[in-house]
């Protein structure tokens, strides 16, 4: 029964500890943009032109200096 006496307010500190943090993170604007992470976790930022990569395929081959 001692224990809770000790538990109590520890739980109650870290529950106050966490909602303080997620105040914070809303009020420096960690959830505005949800779906911008996942696309540039997905998508290449580099947009490669078709004949710039032939060019750079043919000037590679075996033969070519």
């Amino acid at each position: 029964m001692s224990a809770l006496v000790f538990l109590i307010p520890v739980a109650l500190g870290l529950g106050l500890l966490g909602l303080v943090a997620f105040l914070w993170s809303l009020r420096s604007g960690q959830f505005d943009d949800l779906d911008g992470a996942a696309y540039r976790a997905v998508f290449d930022d580099d947009i490669v032109d078709p004949a710039e990569e032939r060019s750079r395929e043919v000037s590679k081959a075996p033969g070519k200096k």
